[in-house]
């Protein structure tokens, strides 16, 4: 099998709900509406019509075989505004002594805060149960395949690049750090509240509690879950770790989830990438596995591929440069897998 990463088509609305029906993620959901507007503000985005503060980029894998689209992920560009601020507890350390009864204690902090200049931000990461445990691994291509974009036009992004984890549910789906927390001061359950907060955090700011959080004032079920992430997550987290993702010490406000960053400049994909151009020729032998990616009136395509380097051009082999339309002297961006990758 063949697989093509491409930011995304009109025609996929329909493959795409089919994806989203088997997570149902808030920024992915299985909703037609949605959908098709997210993959309209994605065409936009690309295109380069909508200013940065609006654009959200959605790539997805496509089945060259049977025309399946079997992954998906995405970018938004900015993740908080003066209109939608991005929202987060501070996780931080207090120390308090008594001197008289010679006990100290160090206690975990809450501190609510809010960005309206806020980072850039991955997520949507949806892979076909079908496609999962597949030796192409497409689960880790179309995680990366983001940095390849943001390693081919920077400008597009800020400096800094946000990904919030998913942390432990129930099989219900609630969220006890929620439980504990967020429904006590708003009222609204768990899935209602985290919906309404994708285009209002106005309840968010004007209902939590401005003052410091004690953890130790929580039941033992919310602090169990603060900054930890949901087994099936697990992989992508240690994807994130492996190539420069660290933990923030800060958590959605929401489930209490782990919020991971790192400076776009040190994101291993990207400054071990590089611009070069696509030579006539074919490999003469083995090279090296990574992925390449190229971007030109408005749209994107990628693919996991070998390919042979010198200084100023790239040798691919010839299904690669069939599959993606490239020719002599095409710019791509090419980024091989660090060890820890393959």
């Amino acid at each position: 099998m063949t697989f093509l990463i491409r930011s995304v088509e009109d025609a996929d609305v329909s493959q795409l709900m089919n994806l989203a029906e088997q997570f149902a993620l808030l920024n992915m959901p299985p909703d037609e509406a949605i959908l098709r507007a997210k993959i309209k503000r994605s065409i936009k985005s690309f295109g380069g019509t909508i200013p940065k503060e609006d654009a959200e980029y959605l790539f997805v894998i496509e089945d060259t075989e049977t025309k399946k689209i079997v992954a998906s992920s995405l970018i938004l560009a900015k993740h908080g505004t003066a209109d939608i601020p991005h929202n987060y507890f501070k996780v931080v350390k207090k120390e308090r002594f008594s001197q008289d009864l010679g006990v100290g204690f160090i206690h975990t902090i809450l501190r609510y805060r809010l960005n309206t200049d806020g980072p850039s931000e991955i997520g949507g990461l949806l892979v076909d149960s079908t496609y999962r445990r597949r030796p192409e691994k497409l689960g880790k291509q179309i995680s990366l395949v983001r940095f390849i974009f943001m390693g081919m036009c920077p400008e597009k992004f800020e400096e800094n690049i946000l990904c919030e984890l998913t942390p432990p549910l129930t099989k219900e789906g609630r969220s006890e750090f929620w439980e504990a927390l967020g429904r006590r001061f708003t009222g609204l359950p768990y899935q209602e509240a985290d919906k309404l907060s994708q285009v209002n955090k106005e309840f968010i700011q004007t209902l939590f509690p401005e003052e410091d959080i004690y953890l130790t004032l929580l039941d033992s079920k919310a602090r169990l879950v603060l900054g930890r992430v949901g087994e099936s997550t697990l992989p992508a987290k240690h994807l994130l770790e492996s190539v420069g993702f660290k933990y923030l010490n800060e958590v959605d406000p929401f489930d209490g989830g782990p919020h991971y960053g790192v400076a776009l400049k040190d994101i291993t994909v990207i400054h071990r990438g590089k611009k070069v151009k696509v030579s006539e020729k074919d490999p003469s032998g083995l090279g090296s596995l990574g992925l390449i990616g190229i971007y030109r009136e408005g749209q994107f395509k990628a693919m996991q591929t070998v390919a042979q380097l010198t200084s100023q051009e790239i040798f691919l082999p010839r299904a690669t440069k069939d599959l993606l339309s490239l020719k002599h002297g095409d710019e791509i961006f090419w980024s091989p897998y660090a060890d820890e990758l393959k």
